[in-house]
């Protein structure tokens, strides 16, 4: 189930930036940097980010109440088996926003000083944990319920974050998000948006999650080849009107409508913008927080009409 998790990249971004522009080093993130130095130990900091953490949490946990189980019978927990629905694009949704929550969860933990193996694990879990509560809710609702596939993602997305900064200290394989109009939502409005703001969030259709490397990272500091250039494998679905499979519709003319559910894959360049240096805090912010979002590139699309190519890949 979608719960606006992309818009909490979005939200964590900010606060994490929000918090790293008060360091002296905020112009290179200490969860991008390679080299970023050990802060030291600073119990206000930590309490700061603790408190806004958990605020945000607590917040976040009533408003999705209020916006969305309140009108909803309870139930005793169960589990409910979702993994085949929306071709899983939706798990690809709870990856990328635990390893974004995860990202910046590092980077608080590390401008409090806390120190590295413990500011990886419990900064980088932080993502899992909060969309993990977010099952147990569903659990105990009867239109839902905890959702196994859900679970694993959020594993998944906080442990890659987590692996990758262990190993390297920093990030050379990066998950990202973009997005094009689909022509499918205004045959249900109701379940896939009703303008562009909730078929961003809702329009599995028109989404695609991209892995996108950094081959620069792999080679000598000497290489000229740019720090900034990324090579990105993408998934996408279409023809998705329905969750499991598509309802019936028929058109004002009496003529059903169907339409065929297949999957995507894309080639294609990306720019990494958090590796792009600048020397203005600004600039800097900026691109730290929509670092997320794949920028538009040529690109080979892969699926059951074959290999074909997009001068602008989303």
């Amino acid at each position: 189930m979608n719960k606006f998790f992309i818009l909490f990249i979005f939200l964590f971004s900010i606060v994490g930036r929000a918090f790293a522009q008060t360091d002296t080093t905020a112009h290179t993130p200490p969860s991008i940097a390679v080299s970023s130095p050990q802060l030291p130990f600073n119990k206000k900091r930590l309490a700061l980010v603790v408190s806004t953490e958990s605020a945000l949490y607590a917040g976040s946990m009533i408003g999705l109440n209020e916006l969305w189980y309140k009108d909803y019978p309870r139930s005793s927990f169960h589990f409910f088996d979702d993994n085949q629905e929306w071709m899983q694009m939706d798990k690809c949704g709870h990856l990328t926003t635990a390893y974004y929550i995860g990202r910046v969860g590092i980077d608080m933990m590390k401008w409090s000083g806390v120190e590295r193996k413990k500011a990886i694990w419990y900064g980088g879990m932080v993502g899992s944990v909060y969309q993990s509560t977010i099952e147990v809710l569903d659990g105990f609702s009867s239109e839902w319920g905890f959702s196994l596939g859900d679970f694993t993602a959020n594993t998944l997305g906080s442990l890659m974050v987590v692996g990758q900064q262990l190993a390297w200290n920093d990030q050379r394989m990066v998950l990202k998000f973009s997005f094009q109009p689909s022509v499918y939502a205004p045959y249900r409005p109701n379940v896939l948006g009703k303008d562009l703001q909730e078929n961003i969030l809702k329009d599995y259709n028109g989404q695609t999650y991209w892995l996108s490397v950094n081959p620069a990272a792999f080679m000598s500091h000497q290489t000229r080849f740019p720090k900034w250039l990324n090579i990105a494998v993408g998934y996408g679905a279409e023809g998705m009107t329905g969750a499991f499979a598509n309802p019936l519709y028929i058109d004002a003319s009496g003529t059903p409508v169907n339409f065929e559910r297949y999957r995507q894959f894309y080639l294609s360049f990306d720019i990494d913008l958090t590796r792009i240096k600048s020397k203005s805090t600004l600039l800097n912010t900026i691109f730290n927080t929509i670092g997320f979002i794949k920028i538009p590139a040529p690109s080979l699309e892969f699926s059951k009409n074959g290999i074909s190519g997009n001068l602008i890949g989303f």
